[in-house]
């Protein structure tokens, strides 16, 4: 059975190969529907670099758009049927529909319309090593980890992942060497599209349950996800966490595994100290000692982190001495516990932290990461992130913020919902006992402001636009 399947998803990548090669000729012009979303994006800037002509539209004026614009990739402003005059395919992703004006215009006149997640697996058809991170929680900081890793060995890599990386001061990155490292997302299973030679497992539980129903739909996904790199390839996995080793189960690749409690895992780290949150531990490489790392982003869950990316970049060839020094210069990535200044007219240096974390455990874990760091007092500012995911894992976001000293909820964000769940960011706070509810962010901020004292320590986290008001808290 997993040969079959394994057989079937290279059967169509290969046909997916020959059909767009028939479609795409170099130089031929591309309009991305929504292109200044982050992945979007970046595939117009790669798909410009690899030789196509490139444009498309967004509803917004964005940070995105300007940079392509910068670039002389055309941007119109809304969605019009005349804006894909002169183009000859559209892509498209999960969010458009049909009755977006240019998909309907591009399907009346018979123009290609490629879905995202195929342009992205067409290119990375020429690279060796497509190393691909999945998981739940962890993907945009550990497939960061590994392009600084790759960046810092000096492999020349393609990048497209969730998080914009410091040295690159974006996203995404057009590279000429053997390695495209890319963020897996497993959301309505996208991650199946893509060609990983070594398909990365950080973690698995339940999420999204607006499309997965439960974690036996989970553990097929990922079952199907790890087996793409085929006989060939490897997955390397989370050897301390059981429904990642059940998707393991019977996937026909060749598996290393990382972990901490698990001794039998191929990558253990041992000897753990953290100072002020900030790990330094060993990698024991079954039972040598392959070096000591001194991690300089903090928690627990980035020795995990640190452990999977040294697996990925040894099994390129990339030496220990590298990868500790690659492990130790990086920093992080934008939104994952980024320093983003002191509180603003606070008379007292209080530090403002910008992160991501939109899942119970992430929460947890983060929040628990922060507290290692030695302040007196931990305050959080969260806003949780659709409906769906609020409704469907309410308890346990109500066992998240253990660690925090006080928790302010604001409201949740909607993203692409509407509230038929009849959940609030209100009932939450009612059942933290040190969590309040306040939907203004300008009672948030003199909140923020009048009750800062000094060993203060604020995280504001979510994944929806909480991001600005991280920004306006601190003197940037």
């Amino acid at each position: 059975m997993c040969k079959s399947k394994n057989s079937i998803i290279i059967q169509k990548q290969n046909d997916l190969d020959a059909k767009l090669d028939a479609l795409l000729p170099k130089g031929a012009a591309l309009f991305f529907i929504g292109i200044g979303g982050v992945s979007m994006s970046a595939l117009a800037v790669i798909a410009k670099e690899q030789g196509y002509r490139t444009g498309g539209s967004d509803r917004a004026v964005s940070r995105n758009t300007e940079m392509l614009t910068s670039m002389g990739i055309p941007v119109f402003p809304g969605h019009a049927a005349e804006n894909i005059e002169g183009y000859d395919a559209i892509i498209y992703n999960a969010a458009i529909g049909e009755q977006n004006p240019e998909y309907a215009a591009a399907k009346a006149k018979g123009l290609p319309l490629i879905y995202r997640a195929d342009f992205l697996s067409y290119l990375m058809r020429g690279y060796k090593n497509g190393i691909g991170v999945a998981g739940m929680h962890g993907k945009s900081t550990t497939s960061a980890m590994i392009s600084h890793l790759f960046l810092y060995a000096q492999r020349d890599p393609a990048i497209l992942i969730g998080a914009e990386l410091p040295e690159l001061g974006r996203d995404f990155r057009s590279g000429h060497g053997d390695d495209f490292i890319f963020e897996a997302c497993e959301y309505k299973d996208s991650f199946l599209s893509f060609r990983p030679s070594i398909a990365v497992v950080l973690n698995e539980e339940m999420d999204h349950p607006d499309y997965f129903k439960s974690m036996e739909q989970i553990h097929d996904s990922f079952h199907r996800y790890l087996q793409i790199p085929g006989k060939t390839g490897h997955a390397v996995i989370n050897a301390d966490d059981e429904d990642v080793l059940l998707s393991a189960e019977g996937c026909g690749v060749r598996t290393v595994t990382f972990g901490l409690e698990n001794k039998e895992a191929d990558y253990r780290g041992e000897n753990i100290v953290f100072t002020d949150g900030f790990a330094s531990f060993d990698i024991m490489k079954g039972q040598e000692r392959f070096c000591h790392v001194v991690l300089s982003v903090p928690g627990k869950h980035n020795v995990y982190n640190a452990l999977a990316a040294a697996a990925a970049a040894d099994l390129c060839g990339i030496t220990a001495d590298v990868i500790v020094d690659g492990l130790h210069t990086f920093t992080g990535a934008a939104r994952r516990m980024e320093f983003k200044g002191y509180l603003k007219n606070c008379g007292i240096k209080v530090p403002v932290y910008d992160d991501f974390g939109h899942h119970p455990s992430e929460v947890k874990t983060t929040l628990e990461g922060a507290k290692r760091m030695g302040y007196k007092r931990l305050r959080c500012v969260y806003q949780p992130h659709t409906y769906s995911r609020t409704a469907g894992l309410f308890e346990e976001f109500c066992g998240a913020f253990d660690a925090a000293d006080e928790v302010i909820f604001a409201d949740i964000y909607a993203a692409r919902e509407v509230n038929t769940f009849g959940v609030s960011s209100e009932q939450l706070a009612a059942r933290i006992p040190q969590a309040v509810y306040e939907p203004d962010w300008g009672n948030v901020m003199k909140m923020l402001v009048e009750g800062g004292e000094e060993g203060d320590l604020i995280v504001i986290m979510g994944a929806g636009d909480i991001s600005k008001f991280a920004a306006s808290a601190a003197n940037l």
